[in-house]
């Protein structure tokens, strides 16, 4: 991936010949380590623990076997810090949103997470965040591109929300709108990127929207970044600050 100098308008352009796209693997839910986390959520959500860190807990090979989280993050609503230094996550779903306690969330060099889910906009207590930006899709530094979107449909009929190609829709499976959270199956699927602030890093977000409406009530990006939503592939970016 490389970019282009900056232009005489001050965006910043993907290079004609790069390619960006999601992360393709499958969570492979008979691993071990994949059991393993399964049962130290259930352990986690069961205690109320405030703290939750479950890749020290794993063996490396364990971690290695995990690239996402499961939906099951869902449960634990008392926790106020989660861990993931140096994972090997390639997705966080966006049951991360049901984590109405999280002050703290901590990926750092976890480098193969380039986007976040809308929802972890509803972590409403969420403050502090430690990412590892530079790996971010439209990171200010180096504006790398986004991934071209599918296109907005009306209607899911025909498609299977529950298993999606990540190739091609960047995660496994969509069961409701990312903002107003009503079931996919009622409306359609409006997928677009946008740029927000949450706790201390802007991050780029993966919007699943079931209706133009829900796209026009998204909130407007800070500046210095795509100042609306998009479907990402040739967008406009500002220029880099290594232009």
């Amino acid at each position: 991936m490389c970019l282009l100098p900056p232009n005489p308008l001050g965006k910043s352009s993907a290079h004609p010949r790069a390619r960006v796209g999601f992360h393709t693997e499958l969570q492979d839910t008979s691993a071990p380590g994949w059991q393993h986390l399964l049962a130290l959520i259930d352990e986690a959500a069961a205690d109320g623990r405030e703290e939750f860190r479950p890749l020290v807990e794993l063996s490396p090979q364990e971690r290695r076997q995990i690239v996402t989280l499961p939906p099951t993050i869902a449960k634990l609503t008392a926790v106020k810090h989660l861990m993931l230094y140096g994972s090997n996550l390639v997705r966080v779903p966006p049951e991360i949103g049901a984590m109405t306690s999280l002050e703290e969330f901590t990926p750092y060099t976890s480098y193969r997470l380039h986007w976040f889910p809308y929802e972890i906009t509803r972590c409403t207590r969420l403050t502090r965040s430690t990412v590892s930006t530079r790996t971010l899709f439209g990171n200010y530094k180096l504006r790398p591109p986004f991934p071209r979107l599918q296109s907005a449909g009306s209607s899911v009929v025909g498609l299977d929300t529950d298993d999606l190609d990540p190739r091609r829709w960047g995660t496994t499976a969509i069961s409701s709108c990312s903002v107003c959270d009503r079931a996919v199956e009622l409306g359609g699927l409006h997928p677009v990127w946008i740029s927000l602030r949450v706790a201390t890093d802007v991050l780029p977000l993966l919007v699943n929207a079931c209706s133009a409406q829900c796209v026009a009530a998204l909130p407007l990006p800070p500046e210095g970044y795509v100042q609306s939503a998009h479907t990402g592939g040739r967008v406009g970016q500002p220029s880099a600050d290594w232009d």
